[in-house]
């Protein structure tokens, strides 16, 4: 598999120096600063692609073009937005990009109520708090009958959570869940969130499901057209937030997407966290059912609790066999070398741990540099165990 990382562009803390010592090949990026709701320039990619080149390593994969809610909303607005999202992946392709990783979540994108829990070793991980979740969504934000979307007790332990937290502790989870919105860095408050919720009122995940649809069949065949795998990421967490619906949460759901455009470039991001993150799902099942149409994976563990909350664990710990993904992983590329196709699998080890002189530092929530660093290393042995141990084999 090609090792990769997430790199936010010059504003990233992480430097392109850095991810090279770390031992990664290629880049995981985008245009993060583009103008919203406009194709992004080939002049502007090239300048990206220029910037990552010079540090050694290559652009592999776009993450993410930005998804407009029309888009997922199905609205007036709608097809606009997607010629838009056809453009900016046809620049991508013409550069060379192969990769392109995007998701369909409604509102919020990764949520979690905690970004510095505090482990045992005292190095901190991303956390979601399903009763903090459930306090602000009930008695904060005060979503009309919000209560009806969750069990009672659960609403009573939230009410008392709430409670129990002074002004700063309510401020601080607002602000750990609103970094889950798309440019969730302060342009967003507790009125706007409010507002965006309200726009999906009435749509259903049969609907939703629909538009999702409706994107796939306008935008594979440019993915076709210029040898772009797309790789949608699943939901994160893979339930529902806010009563909205989600769509990309179970193998049932993956099979539907990949059934209504019956294409190659129509993949996934195996995200063995999110996927991970609901214990209904087997990431394991999940990798060996849909191998031949996985085009990147995010490879991170969770270790979830009984009331759906969970937190960012050690790579190889969790509740995951990350061993056995992995094979299943490296196995897929040996079928595909078999049958001509040479592009191996990207993969990047996701959702760091805060560890040692990252402490106390600015890093963007999940992409610290000691704990992916940390990551990668241990996803690069157990690779190149597997490697050895079937060379041996053979």
């Amino acid at each position: 598999m090609e090792q990769t990382w997430r790199w936010f562009g010059e504003s990233d803390p992480v430097t392109l120096d850095q991810i090279r010592q770390a031992g990664a090949t290629g880049i995981v990026t985008a245009l993060h600063q583009a103008e919203p709701g406009a194709a992004w320039r080939p002049e502007a990619i090239a300048a990206r692609q220029d910037a990552i080149a010079a540090a050694g390593l290559v652009w592999s994969v776009c993450e993410s073009i930005p998804m407009p809610n029309a888009i997922k909303l199905g609205d007036a607005e709608a097809p606009q937005a997607i010629a838009v999202w056809k453009d900016t992946l046809a620049g991508l392709g013409r550069a060379g990009i192969r990769t392109v990783c995007y998701n369909f979540m409604p509102v919020v994108d990764w949520t979690r109520t905690d970004l510095a829990f505090r482990l045992p070793t005292s190095g901190l991980a991303l956390r979601f708090d399903m009763v903090d979740f459930v306090g602000y969504d009930v008695f904060v934000l005060g979503r009309p009958k919000a209560e009806e979307s969750y069990p009672a007790a659960l609403v009573a332990a939230a009410e008392a959570r709430i409670a129990a937290m002074d002004a700063a502790a309510l401020e601080r989870l607002e602000a750990n869940i609103i970094r889950g919105l798309p440019g969730g860095d302060g342009s967003y408050d507790r009125a706007a969130i409010a507002a965006l919720i309200a726009r999906y009122d009435g749509l259903s995940a049969e609907a939703m499901r629909d538009n999702l649809k409706t994107f796939l069949r306008a935008v594979v065949p440019v993915a076709e057209e210029f040898g772009v795998r797309l790789a949608i990421h699943p939901d994160d967490p893979p339930f529902q937030l806010f009563g909205l619906p989600r769509v990309v949460s179970t193998p049932s759901d993956v099979r539907a997407l990949l059934a209504a455009v019956d294409s190659p470039a129509n993949g996934i991001t195996l995200c063995t966290g999110s996927y991970g993150s609901r214990p209904d799902n087997d990431p394991v099942a999940m990798a060996k059912e849909f191998a031949g149409r996985i085009h990147f994976a995010h490879l991170r563990n969770v270790t979830t609790e009984p009331d759906g909350s969970f937190y960012e664990a050690e790579h190889l710990e969790g509740d995951t066999d990350m061993v056995a993904v992995i094979a299943v992983l490296l196995a897929e590329e040996v079928r595909r070398r078999a049958a001509g196709d040479a592009l191996p699998i990207p993969m990047r080890p996701d959702h760091g741990h805060v560890l040692a002189d990252d402490l106390g530092k600015a890093t963007n929530p999940g992409y610290s540099l000691i704990g992916r660093l940390k990551g990668l290393a241990e996803l690069r042995g157990v690779m190149r165990a597997l490697d050895h141990a079937a060379a041996r084999s053979a």
